[in-house]
Parts: C-alpha cells; structure tokens; sequence
C-alpha cells in the first residue's frame, strides 16, 4: 500500500502570488503529494502572474480573470489525459455568490474546495475548503496571526494548516463593497470550483443538495 501525504497548504511568498499559491493550494488540499504530477506545479506558476504592474513590470498587479479561466480550462484538458482525476468549472459575475441555492456551497457540500477572488485591501485570492453552519472555513494565503479588530465574528485558525486558517460568517462574501473578504461588485466576481474526480460526492450522497 502506498502512503499517502497531504501537505500543509502555502502561503504566498511575495505581495502578488496569492492567485497561484491559491490554485496549488487547491490542488495540494485535494490530492496526496504522490498523486500531483510535477506539470500542474510548472503550469500553474507558468500562467498566472500575467499582469503588469503601472510601472510596467510583470506581475505586479497579479492574475488575471483570463489567466484564471484558462487555467481552469488546461486543468480539465490535462485530467483527459488520465494523470490526474480533477475537474474544474469557472464561474463570473452574478453566479459568484454564497447561500443555499449557490454552485460554491454546493461544491464545498460534495468535497470540493473553491478558489474565490475577493478582496483584502485589494482584490485578492484564497481557498475556500469547508461549511460549517452559516460560516465558510477559508484557507487566505496571505500569512497573518492577528485578529482583525474590527472584525469580530472572523476567527483566524493556526492549528488547521491542512485545512483552513480562517472560519468566515457566510455574509461577509456576498457584500458588494470592498470590504475585507467581501465578493465585490458582481461585474468583477470570479470563482474555480475543483474537485478529485474518486471522492467527489454525488448528488444522490449529499444530504442539502440545493442546485
């Protein structure tokens, strides 16, 4: 029998990369490391990061909604080739939203984990990986451990690395502001649902099936 590790999941390591730590980060919470083969790591790194900077460098202004989609769309072409069984749907605009009739908790319902773009000063990356009651359980891998004072109800968790750092009240994401962890105006909305094809839950095998 081969073991199987599942690694902490990553923080960025540098202002910009939240897109493409987030995207191994869903990879890496929904495979063991001997599963993931080393061509998702090169392609993930290798398209995002495509946006310039207003002093015209590469990168500095992160990835971007086509970079995400694209990849989404590689993801699902390189499952076809039988090397790895993970499936992805890209969702924008008015379909990026949380509550019961949402395709983000329905994922997460069923084993999959979301990558979402929101914002954290400013737009910004992070994995959502669980439900609990009305409160969302959120990898961000932007590495802080204070609380946020001005918000209360945001509880930041340091003894979940495989999992979540962060359980997040479901409301705060459908805010149309900027506020901290908020989804923003619809217009700039996007999501990645991601899931592993062998433990992905059907709709008959979940409880709260709402689609």
């Amino acid at each position: 029998m081969i073991h199987e590790t599942k690694n902490p999941l990553r923080y960025q390591i540098s202002e910009y990369d939240c897109g493409p730590t987030t995207m191994l980060n869903a990879i890496s919470y929904l495979f063991p490391r001997e599963m993931i083969p080393p061509e998702v790591i090169r392609n993930v790194m290798l398209y995002c990061l495509d946006c310039y900077g207003t002093d015209g460098v590469p990168g500095k202004c992160g990835t971007s909604h086509a970079a995400m989609m694209f990849l989404s769309n590689w993801l699902n072409g390189f499952a076809r080739t039988g090397q790895l069984p993970v499936s992805c749907s890209y969702l924008a605009e008015e379909w990026v939203y949380l509550g019961k009739s949402s395709y983000i908790n329905d994922a997460l319902c069923r084993g999959g984990v979301v990558v979402v773009r929101l914002f954290y000063d400013v737009e910004h990356y992070v994995l959502l990986t669980g439900i609990q009651d009305d409160n969302i359980l959120m990898f961000d891998p932007y590495y802080s451990d204070e609380k946020f004072k001005d918000y209360d109800d945001i509880q930041v968790i340091l003894d979940k690395p495989c999992t979540y750092n962060r359980i997040v009240p479901e409301y705060h994401f459908n805010r149309e502001t900027t506020e901290l962890y908020a989804l923003g105006p619809y217009e700039n909305r996007e999501a990645v649902l991601l899931f592993n094809e062998e433990t992905k839950l059907t709709e008959e095998k979940t409880i709260e099936y709402f689609i």
